[in-house]
């Protein structure tokens, strides 16, 4: 696989702005800082873990690459294109040749795939719309993507509601796969699933990366399943990188204190173990629409008595082997 990065997200923000409806018009009272300067890379053919609580800016930041919703800020760079370019032009053909190159896995199969379609009509949806194939084709690149996802050719005349959670994500992964795109960015792909099917999902998109060279964008509050596909991956909290490093190193030698928790929350099957690990973070994760000045994690931290981050909010400072941290503590 190339080294060379195929995603370049750089100093990446999405702000909401809050509205107080006036009389006579709309007045703007507050902003959510959904996602606050973020930056990373992804090389072509592997996969970047993005994880954090609810909240956190990680779905926010996905819809921000696929301009689902705009950026209020940034650069973001596919294959040395920058997109928000592209996407500002209003060039429809430019857009959609851009679009067939990042497609998105979303979370709930059964609240993402139409009712009232078939699995032929949602598959076939995109090679109508994008046109990228001749129409005399489709119907044998429908049953090679039912294939290649592990699902059978009379599938393609029935409905989602026939189908179970794990079938019906299946269907997504190969609708997402209608336009051979090079980034896929899969949002909890697996959180809504039963934990016997996990593994299948996830070892399915690990087939499919070796198989099509694709690039993943994966996003998960599972920190099990994050290990198991992700080479790299970045903590979030906030709106803003807490922690990046491979992930093995991160898993090994996790420095943040949030990162720390996250970690001590994960399930082990042994309650002796439990107890030594267990660990409680104090209070409530503050609101995106006044966030604290300095370090947003300082008010929940242990360490926050020992150093000044009430004010100045630590930058990401490499550690050693590509391993990032913000936190005066550690640095």
């Amino acid at each position: 696989m190339s080294d060379r990065n195929f995603l370049e997200v750089e100093n990446l923000v999405k702000h909401f702005p809050i509205h107080d409806r006036g009389v006579l018009f709309k007045k703007q009272v507050g902003v959510i800082h959904a996602v606050d300067g973020i930056s990373f890379s992804i090389p072509k053919g592997t996969t970047f873990g993005l994880v954090g609580e609810s909240g956190c800016g990680k779905s926010t930041t996905a819809r921000s690459i696929l301009n689902l919703d705009s950026p209020t800020s940034g650069r973001i760079l596919l294959d040395g294109q920058d997109t928000t370019k592209i996407f500002n032009s209003k060039d429809n053909n430019e857009i959609l040749k851009l679009r067939r190159k990042m497609q998105y896995i979303f979370q709930n199969p059964y609240a993402s795939l139409d009712p009232r379609m078939t699995v032929s009509d949602i598959i076939l949806e995109p090679f109508v719309i994008h046109k990228h194939i001749p129409k005399s084709e489709w119907h044998n690149r429908l049953y090679q993507l039912l294939e290649l996802v592990g699902l059978e050719d009379y599938h393609a005349e029935r409905y989602p509601h026939e189908f179970s959670g794990g079938q019906r994500q299946r269907i997504c992964i190969a609708r997402a796969l209608a336009v051979q795109p090079q980034l896929l960015i899969a949002d909890e792909p697996v959180a809504s699933l039963d934990v016997s099917v996990r593994a299948q999902i996830l070892n399915l998109l690990r087939d499919l990366q070796h198989k099509l060279k694709v690039t993943y964008l994966y996003i998960s509050h599972d920190l099990s399943t994050v290990r198991h596909i992700c080479k790299r991956v970045a903590v979030m909290y906030l709106g803003k990188f807490v922690e990046v490093a491979d992930t093995d190193e991160l898993f090994d030698s996790p420095l943040h204190p949030y990162t720390q928790a996250l970690m001590a929350a994960i399930p082990i099957p042994d309650p002796e173990v439990i107890k030594k690990r267990r660990s409680t973070l104090p209070g409530e994760v503050p609101s995106p629409i006044n966030p604290p000045k300095g370090c947003r994690f300082e008010p929940r931290c242990i360490y926050n008595k020992e150093h000044d981050c009430v004010h100045k909010a630590p930058k990401l400072v490499d550690v050693g082997r590509g391993h990032l941290v913000a936190c005066e503590k550690v640095t």
